[in-house]
């Protein structure tokens, strides 16, 4: 399996830098990806970014700059170069330049440069781009993007005649591998960093990968090469988690970019499922029935039953449908996996804040790629004066005793939320938002992976008769600090035994 150094060794220099380039090369990668864009007067310079405000600090479209301002950032060497001058770093190496472009218009310029320079380089990204280069030089060497779960087809690759197939890892399963070689297609997947999916994605036949940790890939190559890995055992968890991880991410750029279409009521009018909650979970079941095809799925929209000693996913793809149909920026997507009621892996995505919640069975939560983790205080009967509970209303009405819950939180100087998504109020303690939560009634699809994420970060999750589960067979659910889970479970005990109707 050969290295793509994605924008150079861009874990150690700058990305699309003359140091990060000259690193990569130094150490070895097969090929080293590069971004180029076009100035005002037409010089190619090489950058990822439409705009020069996140790495340089200049909000202004690199298209409407001229040369000679954008060769006075930085300094000397860690500015962003011309092609020209990245081009002369490959004359005498064993490393492939691979030049990325996310628009069509640049295909002729930076075609230009490159035949005038004489070295050989691989091209990818946009798709019409592509086409310019294929007619610009019979033999370009060309990375075909392609986004969809199946191989091309050979009409399709007819006009490109790419030598590879580039493609998100997500969507890689060994049965594709196995189709894109059989039409002489060698395969790429991007972006991977994590050690595990360099694993796994070097045992179904990957032939590059491209990431941004070059050395960690170099290293799991070599591993994975010598036979001294051993991760063996740990595969299937790992590969569940990058999907989970990889469709997490995935929803919360769609949810978050994608108008709710039409609204529809399920049980009752205040029962809503917009176009977008069918759409991802039309998605994910997709994408994990592609990796997984023995594995039972329940969904928030389409159902499903979960077989003893089956692994099954959960998913409610909008958790929160009510906010987002009227706007309201509190929603969550909610993708766990069990086996017999046992969570191993969990993940959510909040759309609105861009951040990723995830957590493996003894392995910790993580969000955004930070390990969370609450503080092991012991308990505290004055744990929630000043403090915040939440909770959820029971559809649209309060749950049974949730009126006396909320009067006993206040009698100790603490305050109820109810925000409109389960898995956010439950999830909120690992997040630091509040000391507690309870939810009238659990559902694994809107539940199961908050509350391994908050039991991996270190927070408590008890039933309604206080007992530790992640999964109640009944009833409610509560997660908490370790401090106040005692004090809110016993106020919610008295809060439903004062209510007759719990």
């Amino acid at each position: 399996m050969a290295a793509s150094a994605h924008r150079g060794d861009s874990s150690r220099f700058r990305e699309n830098t003359l140091p990060a380039i000259r690193s990569a090369i130094r150490s070895g990668a097969e090929f080293v990806e590069i971004d180029v864009r076009v100035t005002s007067d037409g010089a190619v310079v090489v950058l990822h970014d439409p705009t020069l405000e996140r790495l340089w600090g200049v909000p202004e479209p690199v298209a409407e700059v001229a040369l000679d301002r954008i060769r006075l950032l930085g300094d000397r060497d860690d500015r962003p170069p011309l092609l020209s001058e990245v081009l002369e770093l490959f004359g005498d190496t064993a490393s492939t330049l691979l030049v990325d472009m996310d628009a069509p218009e640049l295909a002729a310029p930076a075609f230009a440069v490159v035949a005038a320079s004489g070295v050989e380089v691989a091209w990818c990204g946009d798709i019409e781009g592509m086409r310019t280069i294929r007619s610009l030089d019979p033999t370009a060497r060309i990375w075909m993007p392609w986004d969809a779960p199946r191989a091309p087809r050979p009409d399709e690759i007819a006009e490109l005649a790419p030598e590879c197939i580039n493609t998100e890892v997500v969507a890689m399963t060994p049965e594709l591998v196995e189709q894109i070689h059989g039409l002489g297609c060698t395969v790429t997947v991007w972006t991977v960093d994590d050690e595990w999916t360099m694993r796994w994605v070097a045992r179904m036949g990957v032939d590059t990968v491209t990431t941004n940790r070059l050395t960690r890939l170099q290293e799991t190559i070599a591993d994975e090469q010598a036979g001294t890995a051993d991760a063996g055992a740990a595969l299937d968890v790992e590969r569940a988690m990058m999907v989970a991880r990889e469709l997490g991410t995935w929803a919360i750029d769609y949810t978050s970019s994608t108008d709710p279409g039409t609204v529809s009521t399920k049980k009752d009018g205040a029962d809503l499922v917009t176009e977008v909650d069918v759409a991802v979970e039309r998605h994910v079941r997709e994408i994990v029935g592609l990796h997984f095809p023995d594995h039972d799925f329940v969904g928030e929209e389409m159902g499903g039953e979960a077989r003893p000693g089956v692994p099954c996913w959960y998913l409610d793809p909008v958790d929160g449908t009510a906010n987002f149909a009227n706007g309201v920026p509190w929603t969550a997507f909610s993708l766990a996996l069990v086996i017999d009621r046992e969570p191993i892996v969990g993940v959510v995505g909040d759309p609105w804040r861009k951040e990723l919640f995830e957590a493996a069975r003894g392995r910790g939560a993580f969000r955004n790629g930070e390990r969370l983790a609450l503080a092991q205080a012991p308990a505290d009967e004055n744990a929630l004066i000043g403090k915040i509970v939440s909770t959820e209303l029971a559809n649209h009405r309060p749950w049974p005793g949730m009126l006396e819950f909320l009067e006993r939180l206040g009698d100790r100087y603490c305050t109820m939320r109810v925000m409109g998504s389960g898995t956010m109020t439950l999830l909120g303690v690992a997040a630091g938002r509040g000391v507690g939560a309870v939810i009238g009634r659990f559902g694994p699809e809107d539940h199961l992976a908050a509350a391994l994420i908050v039991a991996e970060a270190g927070g408590v999750v008890l039933d309604e008769q206080g007992e530790p589960t992640l999964f109640p067979t009944g009833g409610g659910i509560l997660s908490a600090t370790p401090a106040a889970a005692g004090i809110i479970s016993e106020l919610w005990a008295e809060a439903r035994a004062a209510n007759p109707g719990s």
